[in-house]
């Protein structure tokens, strides 16, 4: 392991924990706080450049991640909650996930100038809300348990129907 590459690694998890802990002590939601210190630490003053300092580590990085956090998921699944969610989990599937993607990708094309096939993938992405964005700010929250789960569950079900419209176009 290269120096530079412990250095990014320690400086991620640092910052990563910094950000947690001020998001609990100003009860806020970490997501925000840790994407904007991604944005700033990344694209905006270049401190780090993930494909140059995690080179051909990067992508197994990514997956490993992504598999921790997708299986961190699963445990905490109830499959009673999807029973009750029925009707209004059903309504937000369809119509909401026809709404977001129709509108999203007409607002890319239109207002963005996006060609139609860039547009629908825009569209298909606006559609995926994520359990891994929606469950701490669930927590956050403290909703009542309908809603909760709900929204839950609108976030599990509309991933991979986001992934899947965003390769339609192609």
């Amino acid at each position: 392991m290269t120096q530079q590459l412990l250095y990014a690694m320690v400086l991620v998890t640092g910052l990563g924990i910094a950000c947690q802990w001020v998001a609990w002590r100003l009860r806020f939601p970490a997501i925000v706080l840790l994407s904007v210190t991604g944005l700033l630490i990344g694209p905006a003053f270049g401190v780090l450049d993930p494909s140059k300092d995690f080179g051909d580590l990067l992508e197994p990085v990514i997956k490993l991640g992504v598999a921790v956090i997708l299986f961190e998921g699963g445990l905490n699944l109830r499959l009673h909650e999807l029973k009750e969610a029925g009707a209004a989990l059903r309504r937000l599937v369809t119509v909401g996930v026809v709404l977001s993607w129709g509108l999203g990708s007409v607002a890319a094309h239109y207002l963005g100038g996006f060609s139609w096939p860039v547009a629908l993938v825009f569209g298909a992405i606006i559609v995926v809300t994520g359990p891994t964005v929606i469950m701490p700010l669930l927590r956050q929250a403290r909703l009542q348990k309908r809603p909760a789960s709900l929204l839950k569950w609108e976030g599990i079900v509309n991933d991979p129907i986001g992934a899947l419209l965003a390769v339609l176009p192609f």
